[in-house]
């Protein structure tokens, strides 16, 4: 018999009876082997520009996805083709997309960069309808679907509302606009992120442009007599980053067990529970004060009293709207993102990066997790989708993320004015005029963690020699990035000689 608690044990177990097939595949999914092997399996190609939203199914058979080409396509992904494709509506970019629970995946809601909510339906051998709920005069950058109601959903904003929806009877609330915490002013602040405590959907979690991340209860959100503004039930930020941070979180997730990730920008990613919630800790935000009940005194508040969340650390978001995510079936492990077109994985527990696996030419936006099986899909500024899963990775390594972001900024640092982004535009994306066909085909077809294209590696050797003078080494890493200059100069799409 093996040795417990290896994989050839639990191999020997399902063998034999003793563990049943599905919590052998849950163990699998849930070990380091799993994320070691994990690969890309499939490019979707369809769109025309950047795909900024990917979601699947309730049951996983599609794929949907949303791009600055204003359209929707769904996917049948494990065929790598599209089932339908459709334009929206929207006059400028799809930011998020989400099916609707319990609608047969023919009711889908979307936000775009014009200011838009859309529904959209479709009818069996017929048109889509679309009916269009608000415009406003900023950005939608998110939505939040009601666990499990196939009518209500809710959306934020860069004009730092928060809207209800219910879509039986095509009926558009705004809850409350979004204040700063500062006490001495009713600054509004920009919202990048919304999401839906899955196990008490009366609660909801909203993140923008301050260190805050706020719960809201919706019973307590419709009447406020005395304010124009929501009142969050409960605060959330790392305790260094109090009254420090005014970058802002650009994505949140929760997991079935009520813990939430917050993407920070220029900083990290940190998991929130129960217990770092500052009122949970007597800590009142906005005055920084702590209050000492045994005492009968209020104290200047300690930071050091405040617990400190799981961090997770680097990946870069410092140039796009990310968003973050848990991945395994008991969440074991955390996933995103980065400005230097790499997904990270993290195991939940302990923080510990295990996989870093380039997913896009640019920057990695999105990571979304199959609801049942050990796949998950990424998108970002290529226009290509990929979807990952075990079995295609040949080098289990991690990739050394110090040269990662070392041939990262030194891109960004030789890169046109027209090619660097700015912090927090949703909106940088390539040209609806190139073609999307083999727009990556240069890219790691496996996943593999350390070939990166070979301009990278030359990159990397020259940075490492260090006995070449300053200009030679920027005169190698230019030529290795040739595909880099070829994209300054019209696709969009940054192929590699």
């Amino acid at each position: 018999m093996p040795a417990e608690g290896t994989r050839m044990a639990g191999l020997w177990e399902r063998e034999v009876g003793r563990l049943r097939p599905k919590r052998f595949a849950n163990a699998f999914m849930a070990s380091r082997d799993f994320v070691q092997s994990l690969g890309i399996q499939k490019r979707l190609r369809e769109h025309r520009g950047c795909v900024n939203t990917v979601s699947f199914n309730s049951s996983g058979s599609l794929l949907l996805s949303g791009s600055d080409d204003m359209t929707l396509v769904l996917w049948n992904w494990e065929a790598g083709t599209p089932a339908t494709s459709f334009h929206t509506g929207h006059e400028n970019n799809v930011l998020h997309a989400q099916f609707m629970p319990f609608s047969g995946d023919r009711s889908i809601v979307t936000a775009g960069a014009d200011g838009e909510v859309r529904h959209l339906q479709m009818r069996e051998g017929g048109p889509v309808v679309v009916d269009r709920f608000v415009e406003l005069e900023y950005p939608v950058h998110r939505l939040a679907v009601e666990p499990g109601s196939p009518h209500t959903f809710y959306s934020c904003g860069g004009d730092g509302s928060v809207w209800h929806f219910d879509l039986r009877g095509k009926e558009a609330t705004k809850l409350f606009s979004c204040a700063s915490i500062n006490d001495e002013t009713t600054e509004i602040i920009e919202l990048y992120a919304i999401a839906m405590d899955p196990r008490n959907p009366c609660y909801f979690a909203l993140s923008g442009s301050d260190e805050y991340v706020r719960l809201y209860d919706r019973r307590k959100n419709y009447v406020n007599g005395d304010s124009l503004f929501g009142s969050p039930v409960e605060h959330f930020c790392p305790p260094h980053l109090i009254g420090q941070n005014k970058d802002g979180i650009t994505g949140l997730a929760f997991s079935q067990a009520g813990e939430m990730l917050a993407s920070y920008s220029y900083d990290n990613i940190y998991l929130f529970e129960r217990e770092h919630g500052l009122h949970f800790n007597n800590f009142k935000v906005g005055e920084k004060l702590l209050m000492d009940e045994t005492m009968g005194a209020t104290l200047p508040l300690s930071v050091e009293k405040l617990p400190v969340p799981q961090t997770f650390k680097g990946h870069q978001n410092m140039q796009t709207v990310k968003g973050v995510n848990f991945l395994g079936p008991n969440y074991d492990f955390v996933a995103s993102g980065s400005d230097c077109g790499y997904v990270f994985i993290w195991r939940k527990k302990g923080g510990e990066l295990i996989r870093v696996m380039k997913g896009d030419k640019r920057i990695v936006n999105c990571v979304e997790q199959h609801p049942s099986e050990s796949i998950f899909a990424s998108s970002g500024i290529d226009t290509s989708i990929k979807i990952w899963g075990g079995g295609g990775s040949e080098d289990p390594s991690i990739a050394n993320f110090d040269e990662v972001c070392s041939v990262f900024l030194l891109k960004k640092f030789m890169s046109s004015d027209s090619d660097s982004s700015v912090y927090m535009d949703d909106y940088i994306f390539a040209p609806v005029s190139g073609s999307s066909d083999g727009e990556d085909e240069d890219d790691d077809s496996s996943g593999e963690d350390t070939s990166s294209d070979e301009g990278d590696e030359e990159d990397t050797e020259e940075m490492a020699e260090g006995d070449e003078s300053e200009e030679e080494d920027t005169e190698e890493m230019a030529d290795g990035d040739e595909g880099e200059e070829d994209d300054k100069d019209g696709d969009g799409d940054m192929d590699d000689e």
